[in-house]
């Protein structure tokens, strides 16, 4: 159990937010220390953290408010990252605290961060020209039975992703862990659209329907005249569905200097994103393709995850990582020699483990530790789990360009489509499965089943 030695406060000028044992370049620590010193910009520090506690304690498809959920703290050095999702999971936020808008230096380190009803309470009071002094962690925390272990590099090459590598007493919904890998695949995969500025800007987020407002779904068009939704696809224009879940951004709207659209490669009606630029720092809030949906059953990462590679190729990576805000993918590509596909699978793995998040602006990976559980990545993902029972029941039936598969399962003959050349959204199945989603919620366990005996 996740245990908090005291619940973060502000008084008399001070804010003390309440951190989870933490994991740090030094390993676990009892008592995380992130940061102490001074917030540059205290009323919009404030506001942002608001913005995150209410996402995390809202259910937007069918709207209830919900407990809270402590968000994800990553300290890196140049700046602090702070992640959670809403309670219907269908709405993912990040608030990035940069070096600018503090006054001291900020550590290494991932651990869960508290955001209770009295912090913020208090939150909501603090003025413009208040000063504010911030320590993040240093009331110290008490942890309860937990073992870790440790596994170095074999060889000097790498690490044994089979065995635990640590655990920490930290409550995480386990829906979470799912939902930042794919996050983190789908936010790889979106582009920016088109950006606005100043009052603009501003005026986009003040009409912004309410968390209780229907659910609004069009193309988000920059006109003259502002920001429109409207029902028809133009020119640099964005799909959104659920317009409401953007709803908590009210509370920053007059702090608000430049928001940029985000958009899937392809352009097409699907996930959306927008990023929010403020003083010292940075607000990222995606929806999924639709308000009922929730990041967790998403099942994009499944493609990255078929190859059987992938373990030893994470474990070399995962020896790189060290809370760094920027994943450099050259120069871990230069030291192992992996190629452009196998580093993607290698990293996507770590993805859906909890270690890396996907900053789409700064186009990057990012680092950050969770609880491992080693046999997450099947559980979390039981197609895949599936496809691999049934790769010995796939048989090639014909080769001439758009190769046929037949797999065999329990009593029901399945035919699959697919070539290795392909880009796996072009494959086809027979099952229900194929014909109710069509490969937009990942791929089915037929097509991977072919997908790992192509590749074996």
């Amino acid at each position: 159990m996740r245990t908090f030695a005291y619940q973060s406060e502000y008084a008399d000028g001070n804010l003390a937010l309440a951190l989870a044992p933490a994991l740090t370049r030094k390993g676990i620590e009892e008592r995380p220390n992130f940061f102490t010193g001074f917030a540059v910009y205290p009323q919009v520090f404030a506001r942002g953290l608001l913005v995150l506690a209410e996402i995390t304690n809202t259910r937007y498809f069918k709207y209830i408010p919900t407990a809270l959920r402590d968000p994800v703290l990553t300290a890196q050095g140049d700046r602090l990252r702070a992640e959670c999702f809403s309670a219907c999971g269908g709405v993912y936020a990040r608030l990035d605290l940069m070096q600018a808008g503090f006054d001291g230096n900020i550590d290494f380190g991932t651990t869960n961060v508290d955001i209770g009803q009295d912090l913020r309470q208090a939150l909501n009071s603090i003025k413009q020209k208040d000063k504010m002094r911030v320590t993040i962690g240093s009331g110290g925390l008490q942890i309860r039975g937990f073992a870790a272990s440790h596994f170095s590099n074999a060889g000097g090459n790498v690490i044994n992703m089979s065995e635990p590598i640590h655990q920490r007493p930290v409550k995480m919904p386990p829906r979470w862990i799912r939902a930042l890998g794919n996050a983190a695949e789908i936010h790889r995969g979106m582009k920016q659209v088109f950006s606005i500025k100043g009052a603009p800007a501003q005026m986009f987020v003040s009409a912004l329907p309410s968390a209780t407002g229907k659910n609004q779904a069009g193309w988000l068009t920059y006109t003259p005249k502002g920001i429109k939704l409207m029902p028809l696809a133009s020119a640099d224009a964005v799909f959104v569905s659920g317009l409401h879940r953007l709803s908590a951004l009210k509370r920053v709207m007059t702090n608000v200097s430049a928001i940029a659209f985000y958009a899937p490669e392809n352009s097409a009606p699907g996930h959306f994103m927008v990023g929010l630029e403020l003083s010292g720092m940075r607000i990222t809030i995606s929806l999924t393709a639709d308000a009922s949906q929730g990041y967790s059953g998403e099942g994009a990462l499944l493609e990255s995850l078929a190859g059987e590679e992938i373990l030893e190729d994470a474990g070399a990576v995962n020896a790189m990582l060290d809370f760094d805000a920027a994943v450099n993918e050259s120069k871990i590509s230069s030291r192992w020699g992996m190629d452009t596909n196998r580093l993607h699978r290698a990293l996507a793995y770590l993805a859906v483990s909890g270690k890396l998040g996907f900053d789409t602006q700064e186009r990057a990976y990012f680092h950050r530790e969770l609880p491992q559980d080693p046999g997450r990545v099947l559980k979390d993902n039981p197609r895949l789990a599936a496809a691999r029972k049934l790769v010995e029941l796939v048989e090639k039936v014909s080769d001439n360009g758009g190769d046929k598969y037949i797999v065999r399962s329990k009593d029901t003959e399945y035919v699959v489509s697919y070539n290795p050349a392909w880009d796996l959204q072009k494959a086809r199945c027979s099952c229900e499965w194929y014909s109710s989603h069509l490969n937009r919620r990942g791929p089915c366990k037929h097509i991977l089943a072919v997908k790992l005996r192509s590749e074996g």
